[in-house]
């Protein structure tokens, strides 16, 4: 697969977000472990979690169990893959989410995250969302501990605006803050801004439900005629259609588009050697 970088780390152009295998909906853990498997060994070398990826309750930190039991049994290199969880998000158990941005709580967050993955440092550790009770720089303050402690190897933001990105880089320094991960797709575009700021910036920029949290080929086409169009043309599927057209958007973006098949995340791996000429990207775009 194409390489791309977060940080001083080169990963696959294309990650694997963790989360409908946690959630409501999941599916069971053996599909969910073939899943992963067939994503590594497609060349997918970042997985994003997070502790909040359950159904809460008993069940927080769900996806870094399901992703360390994934790694360990998996036949290739562990140490290839960059694992990526976050803190922050809180899930109580009622099917709710809620936000807990306080330093302690983050501080804690991380420790129970380094347990679950079974690792001495946490590739790249993410404050999930901002919390509107806690002044940001507390929250991104732990962030800066955690890289000095040595129990963060990267640290990021997610859910963040460019004033709050701007913050982050000023509190963590000069060329510490890894990525910026946002809810950015064909049809959730208000991110745009961040995406072209995270470019100027060389900061890896992580699209979260980069297919518009749609998981079939029928219902990305009806969104977007064109998308069906230059699928066509490629013989290929429309959602590698738009995964090519938001790798096109910069050498920072790395798309983690969700999966809990084996067959959906082979299909998106794919649109990492899909490239569409100028017309094509200009006719998705709209």
């Amino acid at each position: 697969m194409r390489q791309r970088t977060i940080g001083a780390r080169q990963v696959g152009a294309i990650g694997l977000g963790e989360m409908p295998m946690s959630i409501e909906g999941r599916p069971d853990e053996e599909q969910s472990i073939r899943t992963i498997h067939a994503a590594l060994d497609a060349g997918v070398t970042l997985i994003d979690t997070a502790d909040a990826y359950s159904l809460g309750g008993q069940d927080t930190g769900h996806g870094e169990r399901l992703v360390a039991k994934a790694l360990a049994s998996w036949g290739g290199d562990p140490d290839a893959v960059l694992v990526a969880t976050k803190g922050g998000h809180v899930r109580p158990g009622d099917g709710s989410w809620q936000v807990d941005g306080r330093p302690e709580h983050l501080r804690s967050a991380a420790e129970a995250s380094l347990r679950r993955l079974g690792v001495e440092a946490i590739g790249l550790y993410q404050f999930h969302r901002p919390d509107p009770r806690v002044p940001y720089e507390d929250s991104v303050g732990v962030l800066k501990e955690l890289l000095e402690e040595g129990k963060a190897r990267m640290v990021g933001i997610s859910n963040a605006n460019n004033a709050q990105i701007d913050l982050a880089v000023s509190i963590l320094g000069e060329g510490r803050l890894a990525s910026v991960q946002n809810q950015f797709s064909l049809s959730f575009r208000s991110s745009e801004g961040e995406l072209e700021h995270t470019g100027k910036l060389g900061i890896a920029f992580l699209p979260w439900s980069p297919l518009g949290g749609i998981g079939n080929a029928s219902a990305l086409a009806k969104l977007r005629p064109a998308v069906a169009e230059v699928a066509r043309a490629h013989g290929v599927s429309p959602q590698q259609v738009v995964l090519a057209w938001m790798l096109a958007k910069g050498d920072h973006v790395i798309p983690i588009p969700g999966s809990s098949r084996p067959e959906t995340i082979r299909d998106s791996v794919a649109a990492a050697e899909l490239q569409l000429s100028p017309e094509e990207l200009a006719l998705v775009d709209g």
